[in-house]
């Protein structure tokens, strides 16, 4: 049993965890996001903490980063879009057991000051930013260091805030070049 709560956006996304895993989820039912979720998600993450788990997608950012404001500490855990699709549909309910389990195992957590490791020149110098591929190669990178896909600009900020390091940057980068 995972001791953190996973929270996910439908019932079709806790069917898809309780394939991968044993775990508590609550579903915030898309963005409507009522009184009663919050203060289920509050409790849970006061008691037990929780790990955001949303879809790879627009809706699911907007949510993710709603919760992420209201509860800095949640762990933050991203299934990788193309691991996320299926019958023209993205989502949790759409990925793996494994995918699930691997997205879980490269939780990452906010640091409440960010670290300015990383710039925009660490972007372009390794391609994830200004070139015909680099969406491609950010995507790739980031699920990888289990941060997800986002565009440049969020990329950089969530290397910054997730605690990565250079070593582990660098070893994706030259990983990713092969």
């Amino acid at each position: 049993m995972l001791k953190e709560v996973l929270i996910v956006e439908g019932k079709m996304d806790t069917l898809a965890v309780r394939r991968a895993l044993e775990a508590d989820t609550i579903e915030t039912g898309g963005f409507t996001l009522s009184e009663n979720t919050l203060n289920n998600i509050a409790a849970a993450y006061r008691k037990r903490g929780i790990i955001i788990l949303t879809d790879p997608d627009g809706a699911g950012e907007r949510i993710r980063r709603f919760l992420t404001e209201r509860f800095p500490h949640a762990g933050q855990a991203f299934v990788p879009k193309i691991e996320a699709t299926a019958n023209n549909d993205v989502g949790i309910e759409q990925a793996s057991p494994e995918a699930i389990l691997l997205a879980l195992s490269k939780v990452r957590h906010s640091t409440i000051t960010p670290s300015k490791e990383f710039t925009t020149k660490d972007l372009l110098d390794n391609g994830l930013n200004g070139g015909p591929a680099a969406s491609q190669r950010r995507a790739k990178i980031g699920a990888a260091l289990g941060v997800g896909y986002a565009n440049a600009k969020k990329f950089l900020e969530r290397l910054n805030r997730y605690g990565i390091t250079r070593d582990e940057f660098t070893h994706h980068c030259n990983t990713q070049s092969n």
